[in-house]
Formats: structure tokens, C-alpha cells, sequence
């Protein structure tokens, strides 16, 4: 066994179900082990190196902004936050933003925003949110409220009061709850449910969300930590659905690999959160940010986005001449695979040993590479994929 898996087993806490793999290096869409072994990576790190390993560009601000100021508190301003907040705001049409350093923390701003938005407005009481049955939303005890899988919700009782899940995709339930209860405040949803296997919602239901919402002055809320910023060939999914959330949360690739969430208000929530009202130590870290910067000038560039749908109707038309591929689900470079006879988690494994890093999700496998993965690694990919399929 590797002295560094014998480190890890040891020293850290056995939350994760690892697979025996070093990472040591990585260029672009391949990442090499310990052993100099290269791996075709489909997975980017949960959909966080948005650029691959090492992007060129982003490496080099990385490492100018180190040597210049790694990190300084909320107390005081630094240019490259300021910039990358202007960037990001501009980029998305939003007026404000929050930084913290994950999607659960971007959803607890959120959740935050929301309920300060209806007492400062309506007075207590008009606190519940309402979300989707198989979201997810994080692993804090509020977002573990807020996801609708009752898998995740076991041990940790008793969770925070105040969340509610209806069914996706059900325009009857969706009205008879909010016609019911008056204490809602927002809905969160996802445009696409990542952990839930990768499934987007239907236009009509996303629609009715608004419209509802709409007549009674509660507050939509986007969760786009994994599907933003490119990964579904948008800027946001909000775009590619017509609609404009009140909120917008981010997270995994919005600094190509450095830990950053953002919370994005539209002009209804602008200013919400005042002075004291919430805070993270690390949000706005400068480093984030200069990487941030780099991914934002990568995405938002003419045709970037055009190229990401180009290759993810690629990949899946690929998929789908596979015999044992049943369905292909998703948007962009986000896909979801169900196969017919064989376990998601058994291909994992075993594509791993060929040189294959993929994610499964539910019980389909789950595609989330880098959003510069070349046409010659897709292909190199689908070949590892259909000999183990087949």
C-alpha cells in the first residue's frame, strides 16, 4: 500500500470512499498519480477545475497574486475582490454579491437572505423555504435541512425547523403548498439535480415556479454551484431556462480549483444583508479571487460557451451508440448516464484502473470534466467507457 494512503487512512477522518489513487500532478484534462500513471480526467474535481489542472493563464495569477498578498480580513478592501465582483456581477446581470468559500456556504447565504428579505419586509414568522424532493444543497446542518433526500438526513437530528420539500417537476403540488401555507418565503431549486442524478427540471415547472412566486412575493433561488459559470453552456442555466432568479448561488469552478462560494442578489435583495448581519473570514480571499478572474475571462469569451454545448452533445451522441447506455441525461458538459445491466459504482472502479477518472450519481455514471477538454480526450474516454460496457 502507498505510504501516503497508509497516512491518510490513519491521520484522517474516514469520510469519503476513496478510490486507491495518488494525484500528484496534472496538466489540462489528465491528471498523473504517484506512480506516473496518467488519467483522463472526467470528473474535475466535482465539476471545480473548470480549466483542467494548471491552466496556463490561471496558474499565472494564482502565483503573482501569492507573491503579493495571500490574505487579508473583511476589515479592509483589496483591488482584485473589487474587480472580480464588478466581473462577476456584470457577467451574470446581478447587483451584488457575497463571497464565502464553498456551495454550502453560498446556500447558507442565501437561506439567510431570504428569510432577512421577508422579516424585514412581512415581520416574523415568513421563514419556511421550500425546496425540491432529491436536491441537494450541502452537508451543514441548514443545507442537509434544505436538501430533499432523507439518505443524507440520518444521524444528525434534530435539523433547523423551517424547510419543506415538494416534488420536482409537480406543478399541482408546488400550488397546493404554496396556496396553503403562508409562512413560505423563497423556493430553491436546482436547475439541474447534480446529486440527484444529474436530471434537469421541466421548463413548464420551472416557469410555474416564477409565476407563482411572482403573485405572492416570494423569493426564487437559484442553487448553481454545480451548473454555473459554463458547465451546462451558459453563463448561468438561469439563461438557458429565460427566467432570472431573485438569488443565485455559486461554488466549484467559479476560482478553477481554489475553495470559493458566492451568493449573488438581484435588486429586490440588493441590500439585505447589512453591516454584521453574516461573514465568512475567508470569503474574498484575494488568491480565489485572481484565479476567479482568469475563469471568468476564459467562460464569458465569444464562443466559449457555444464550444462547451458543441462537445457535450459529442460526448453524449457517443454515449448512446454504447448497446449498454439505456439513457443520457444533462446540459452541456454535466451528463448523466444510465446504464442497462451493469452498477454505475463497479464502472467507476474499474474505468479508474484503465486511466479513467469519472463520478457516478445516483445510480448513473456522472460526467463533469473540465470545461477545455480536447475532442481527442473525449474520444479516449468513450473508448475506456465502451470497452468496459461491453
Amino acid at each position: 500500500m502507498s505510504e501516503t494512503i497508509e497516512k491518510f487512512d490513519k491521520h484522517i477522518m474516514h469520510t469519503y470512499g476513496r478510490l486507491p489513487i495518488v494525484i500528484e500532478k496534472g496538466s489540462g484534462d489528465e491528471a498523473v498519480d504517484e506512480n506516473s500513471k496518467h488519467y483522463i480526467d472526467f470528473g474535475s474535481g466535482i465539476g471545480t477545475n473548470s480549466l483542467g489542472y494548471c491552466n496556463d493563464k490561471w496558474a499565472e495569477a494564482v502565483c503573482n497574486q501569492v507573491h503579493s498578498v495571500q490574505h487579508t480580513s473583511n476589515y479592509f478592501y483589496t483591488k482584485v475582490q473589487a474587480d472580480f465582483a464588478e466581473k462577476l456581477c456584470d457577467l451574470t446581470g446581478y447587483s451584488t454579491v457575497f463571497f464565502g468559500n464553498s456551495g454550502a456556504e453560498a446556500n447558507e447565504c442565501a437561506i439567510k437572505m431570504a428569510r432577512k428579505y421577508s422579516f424585514d419586509k412581512y415581520g416574523k414568522g415568513r421563514h419556511t423555504i421550500v425546496t425540491l424532493v432529491n436536491s441537494f444543497h450541502g452537508r451543514t446542518l441548514a443545507t442537509l435541512a434544505a436538501t430533499g433526500q432523507e439518505v443524507f438526513h440520518n444521524y444528525f437530528f434534530p435539523f433547523p425547523e423551517g424547510f419543506v420539500a415538494t416534488p420536482a417537476n409537480d406543478i399541482d403540488a408546488l400550488k397546493k403548498l404554496i396556496s396553503e401555507d403562508n409562512t413560505i418565503c423563497a423556493v430553491m431549486f436546482e436547475f439541474v439535480q447534480g446529486e440527484g442524478g444529474v436530471i434537469p427540471l421541466e421548463q413548464n415547472f420551472v416557469n410555474e415556479i416564477f409565476a407563482l412566486c411572482a403573485e405572492k412575493d416570494i423569493l426564487t433561488v437559484a442553487d448553481e454551484v454545480q451548473t454555473g459559470l459554463g458547465r451546462t453552456g451558459a453563463i448561468l442555466t438561469s439563461v438557458r431556462y429565460g427566467v432570472k432568479p431573485d438569488i443565485t448561488t455559486l461554488a466549484k469552478g467559479i476560482a478553477g480549483g481554489i475553495p470559493m462560494g458566492a451568493c449573488l442578489a438581484g435588486e429586490k435583495c440588493a441590500d439585505v444583508l447589512s453591516k454584521g448581519t453574516h461573514g465568512s473570514t475567508f470569503g474574498g480571499n484575494p488568491i480565489a479571487c485572481a484565479g476567479g478572474n482568469v475563469v471568468l475571462d476564459t467562460v464569458s469569451a465569444d464562443g466559449f460557451c457555444d464550444e462547451i454545448n458543441r462537445k457535450g452533445y459529442y460526448l453524449v451522441k457517443k454515449m448512446l451508440d454504447i448497446p449498454e447506455v439505456e439513457s443520457v441525461d444533462g446540459m452541456g458538459l454535466m451528463i448523466g448516464v444510465r446504464l442497462k445491466t451493469k452498477k454505475a459504482a463497479d464502472i467507476l472502479s474499474s474505468a479508474a484502473e484503465k486511466g479513467l477518472l469519472i463520478l457516478t450519481a445516483k445510480d448513473k455514471l456522472r460526467f463533469l470534466p473540465p470545461l477545455t477538454i480536447t475532442y481527442e480526450d473525449i474520444d479516449k474516454g468513450v473508448e475506456i467507457l465502451e470497452e468496459l460496457l461491453n
